[in-house]
């Protein structure tokens, strides 16, 4: 990966996760006291079943090692703050959806090397984690996703009126350095995306439309409400991209390792959006 896009990603990361903070407040987190059926049902539908499904997948479709890695990247990224609007839009419980983002946001400092160490060891073999140290991956996410969430919300504390006023310029610029890493990730690939996608494309699919099934009709069979249920499913769809495009080079994977989440980071939308028109408009 070029030098400009190992501190570009990073540094793009570090202000959307920023971004989110503006939005957040303690209470955000308290989601696990004040609706903790709701709240787990979700956290682990992304935490366990999530990675779970991703890697029953990969192990039937048999990629190319490089794909099945980024496939468990992906996998393993907590929801984008993209959710959290969309719920909205879909008349979901924004407030649940906020609260997962943030609370697994911050975890992901943990469960994300712990996941991406087991499937570089599982697909491509102990030589490429050997020289790897999860300690300082962990530390350097904790440094450009809890940092700048942390300073996002200690803004909106002391600051409220400046961080109402930044908090949507923010989202925007946020939305546009998703675009940049997005479109770069395929642009550093463009000479094998027709091959990538060929590969990578429909799990990458199946993936996205299963999980948020699973999310939606899963955890009513847990009495969870249907507003909730949207949140869910959103929740579980739509990954943080850039988390996993960031995590890619915190690593120092070659950039076929990043296909998976930039297919998937295309597709998603485009499901959120039939599920919002959809699903989400349905009984039941």
């Amino acid at each position: 990966m070029g030098s400009i896009a190992a501190i570009f990603l990073p540094l793009a990361l570090a202000f959307i996760m920023f971004s989110l903070g503006l939005g957040l407040t303690v209470r955000d987190f308290m989601r696990v006291v004040v609706q903790p059926r709701d709240f787990m049902v979700g956290a682990l539908s992304q935490v366990v079943v999530l990675p779970a499904v991703a890697f029953i997948l990969v192990l039937i479709w048999d990629p190319a090692p490089e794909l099945a890695v980024g496939v468990m990247i992906i996998a393993a990224a907590p929801g984008g703050v993209t959710s959290n609007l969309l719920t909205r839009f879909a008349g979901g419980d924004t407030a649940l959806s906020v609260s997962l983002t943030a609370v697994i946001s911050v975890l992901a400092i943990v469960t994300v090397p712990v996941i991406v160490f087991f499937a570089l060891d599982r697909f491509v073999g102990d030589a490429a984690a050997r020289d790897l140290d999860l300690v300082s991956v962990s530390l350097q996410m904790f440094a450009i996703v809890a940092v700048p969430v942390a300073a996002g919300m200690a803004v909106k504390a002391f600051a409220g009126r400046f961080a109402d006023a930044v908090e949507r310029p923010a989202r925007v610029v946020s939305g546009i350095l998703f675009a940049i890493v997005l479109f770069g990730a395929i642009w550093q690939n463009r000479a094998n995306i027709g091959t990538y996608f060929a590969e990578a494309g429909l799990i990458t699919l199946i993936l996205n439309v299963l999980m948020m099934a699973i999310a939606f009709w899963g955890s009513m069979l847990l009495n969870v409400g249907r507003r909730a249920r949207i949140a869910l499913s959103l929740e579980c769809g739509l990954q943080n991209g850039t988390l996993a495009l960031t995590v890619a080079a915190l690593l120092a994977l070659p950039e076929s390792f990043q296909i998976p989440a930039a297919i998937y980071s295309l597709t998603m939308f485009a499901t959120a959006i039939v599920f919002m028109l959809v699903g989400a408009r349905g009984r039941g």
